[in-house]
């Protein structure tokens, strides 16, 4: 997880140090819908490789807004969901949406 003390002054930019990527964003927009597996997610993100989903859902992980679930099963499985920290941005992803549709529209 970043220290306080290198985060960004500006809030706004902290914000976006955490989900500023198209990728996070798109990750997180599927996890507000239900917990995913990886494989799951890389399918539905079309364009993205293995790597920066790994790297993405990694730096997500240590950041604090997924968690990383694995089960004792065999084969093992691995659902990434988002923390109560990544719940708290549904109304800021909720106002993007929002406002995706509305220019939409307008055009």
């Amino acid at each position: 997880m970043i220290k306080k003390e290198e985060l960004p002054a500006c809030p706004v930019a902290t914000t976006v140090q955490m989900i500023g990527s198209k990728w996070k964003l798109l990750i997180m927009r599927n996890l507000l819908a239900r917990p995913w597996r990886f494989n799951e997610l890389q399918k539905s993100l079309e364009g993205i490789s293995q790597k920066v989903l790994t790297d993405s859902l990694r730096s997500m992980e240590s950041d604090g807004i997924v968690i990383r679930t694995v089960y004792a099963e065999v084969p093992p499985r691995v659902e990434y969901s988002l923390s109560e920290l990544g719940e708290s941005m549904r109304p800021i992803i909720s106002a993007m949406e929002a406002w995706g549709k509305d220019y939409k529209e307008k055009m």
